[in-house]
């Protein structure tokens, strides 16, 4: 039985601070194996476009997981991870500090080999000290019917 219903689009969790710091940027670029020098070498990175170093596009994934949760009970066996999307406004620096907070923004409906399956669109936004929309982290999670 599939329960989740349109209520849950809008809810949203705690807003929480993270605070960007230049071995963030590049622990998380070794981890991922991306050896760009943007994301790493101060020097190369002040000659780019960029002036600077910035973080690799799917950093905002390290960020999520920080904190701020949604305030919803879900049954993590019926839980996939659909897809993940990065809507970018200005790139991620060292040095920045982003509030964020984690919004239900969308729930629809498909139906699937086992039956109808929900898809929960849950998005962080990341913004700067100024209020200013840094990053959208949208991830899409498949919620299945559970097994007969």
């Amino acid at each position: 039985m599939v329960n989740l219903d349109q209520s849950i689009v809008g809810v949203s969790g705690e807003v929480f601070s993270f605070e960007v710091e230049k071995r963030h940027i590049r622990q998380f670029a070794h981890a991922i194996g991306d050896r760009n020098p943007l994301y790493t070498d101060q020097n190369y990175a002040e000659n780019t476009f960029y002036g600077g170093l910035i973080a690799p596009p799917t950093f905002p994934v390290a960020i999520s997981s920080e904190g701020g949760g949604l305030p919803l009970t879900l049954d993590e066996r019926r839980m996939l991870h659909g897809e993940q999307e990065f809507i970018y406004y200005k790139p991620i620096r060292p040095g920045d500090r982003l509030s964020c907070q984690m919004k239900v923004t969308d729930l629809y409906e498909k139906e699937g080999k086992s039956g109808t399956m929900q898809f929960l669109v849950i998005d962080t936004e990341m913004k700067d000290e100024a209020g200013e929309m840094v990053v959208i982290s949208r991830m899409n999670i498949v919620y299945r019917p559970l097994p007969r």
